[in-house]
């Protein structure tokens, strides 16, 4: 059974048993969010938590954390979404980054950022009661979902919080997530978040 079945199997299960569960769901950017939402709301109480170090520099980690504001409000659900910031620490990120720092993208320095943010989910989960944590890293086809899975997973058990296992990506997923940005005109930015995959699409579109 994949990632997405397994979820899908939970989601039936909850319906089936009447319960709305407690969800801290960490989201990357409004746009990978958008499907993501869509597919869960009905599911959970859902409160985006917004932490991202990775992006650089400020102005965009502000620009898009605002786009991810603006469209919790414009999603109409019966249940209620909510929005829990971060304050904005890059030097979390560069302290996890040193050393692979030449690593191509979707490497060892993306796990490591993976990791990062999902711990952090995991403890504000732990800490603020929730009964799951996850993460809409898994809508992206440029991301690692078995990877992601397994830090979640792993997590799990070190703070004996559920993980919503899942692989948004499947069932056109990723194709939804574009759609729904069009609706919505959300900002849909060309690069990952880090200075590193700045550099990397940089690179790319001149070679090409």
């Amino acid at each position: 059974m994949n990632s997405n079945e397994q979820m899908e199997r939970l989601l039936k299960e909850l319906n089936q048993e009447g319960k709305i569960p407690k969800l801290l769901l960490h989201t990357c950017c409004a746009p990978c969010s958008t499907t993501v939402i869509e597919r869960l709301l009905s599911f959970f109480h859902i409160t985006v938590f917004y932490y991202n170090p990775n992006i650089e520099p400020e102005s965009e980690y502000k620009k898009r954390k605002e786009e991810q504001k603006r469209l919790l409000k414009e999603i109409s659900s019966k249940n209620p979404i909510t929005f829990l910031d971060c304050d904005y620490n890059n030097l979390e990120f560069e302290n996890i980054a040193k050393g692979y720092e030449n690593c191509l993208e979707g490497g060892e320095r993306c796990h490591r950022c993976y990791l990062l943010r999902l711990e952090k989910t995991a403890e504000m989960a732990k800490q603020l009661g929730f009964d799951y944590f996850g993460t809409s890293l898994t809508v992206s086809p440029y991301k690692n979902a078995f990877i992601i899975n397994q830090i979640g997973k792993e997590l799990q058990e070190k703070y004996s919080v559920n993980y919503l296992i899942s692989d948004f990506k499947k069932k056109d997923g990723y194709k939804r997530s574009i759609d729904l940005s069009k609706k919505y005109n959300l900002y849909r930015q060309n690069f990952c978040g880090c200075q590193y995959s700045q550099k990397e699409k940089k690179n790319l579109t001149f070679i090409k």
